[in-house]
């Protein structure tokens, strides 16, 4: 068979041509991917830090020094080991969840319930779920009292050892984070280290002033394997109001 010279030349010049394009369009699509990666992660970057997590909450006041309340709220555990916790409160930080909290102590509504969450990791022990009084631990941390949430009170009052703060939904799925902050309402927890993650966006109220190793021995107890419930219950006896000595 005679072969075709001009045409064998011609179509070995067309696939170096589609070669060279080929390989040239390849290095232009991995030089935009990597240009338009590097301007998507400085983005992020500057959006995480305008308009994300750091963002100050909305009314947070910034250099309050908390005053304590006249009254002293006394935790009274049902297990004598645990001893007893007292807490200053301060109304000039948290007005409105100072008085739930102290609403909720003057009608017994704390009494019988549970320290139903301890994790030392985190470096805090929670309570006050009306749910803790029933046999299904499953539903603990998930209750609330009758009362409408309270908003939240912000302010730049460090977690400290020893700081007493209103718990709240976390946000998530169908919630923003600006919409849980308003959805404190009777459980509190109580902070046993530094934990600047909980700082501008968990209610500061009060503060333990005695017993904080009692906080600790509530810590240190057992949990059921996986989970953060203490193995046996946590029982507080009463939460009672006491004039400050």
């Amino acid at each position: 068979m005679k072969t075709d010279v001009a045409r064998d030349a011609r179509e070995s010049f067309q696939r170096r041509a589609l070669w060279i394009v080929f390989v040239l369009c390849f290095a232009l699509l991995l030089l935009g991917a990597a240009c338009k990666g590097g301007a998507n992660s400085n983005n992020a970057n500057s959006k995480d830090f305008d308009e994300g997590a750091l963002k100050d909450p909305p009314n947070l006041k910034k250099g309050v020094k908390p005053e304590p309340d006249a009254e002293v709220a006394v935790i009274e555990m049902q297990n004598p080991g645990y001893g007893r916790i007292v807490i200053e409160l301060y109304p000039n930080l948290a007005p409105q969840m100072v008085a739930r909290f102290k609403q909720l102590i003057k009608e017994g509504f704390y009494n019988g319930t549970t320290f139903h969450r301890i994790n030392p990791e985190l470096g805090i022990i929670q309570g006050g779920d009306p749910n803790s009084k029933d046999d299904n631990p499953a539903n603990d941390g998930s209750g609330d009292s009758p009362l409408p949430n309270v908003p939240g009170e912000f302010s730049d009052v460090p977690y400290e050892r020893g700081t007493l703060g209103a718990a709240r939904k976390g946000g998530g799925p169908g919630m923003t984070e600006e919409q849980a902050f308003n959805t404190a309402n009777c459980q509190f927890f109580i902070t046993l280290k530094r934990q600047p993650a909980f700082d501008k966006r968990y209610t500061v109220f009060g503060k333990v002033i005695e017993g904080l190793t009692n906080a600790d021995i509530i810590m240190g107890a057992p949990t059921t394997e996986g989970t953060e419930r203490p193995a046996d219950p946590i029982v507080i006896e009463s939460i009672t109001l006491q004039k400050r000595q």
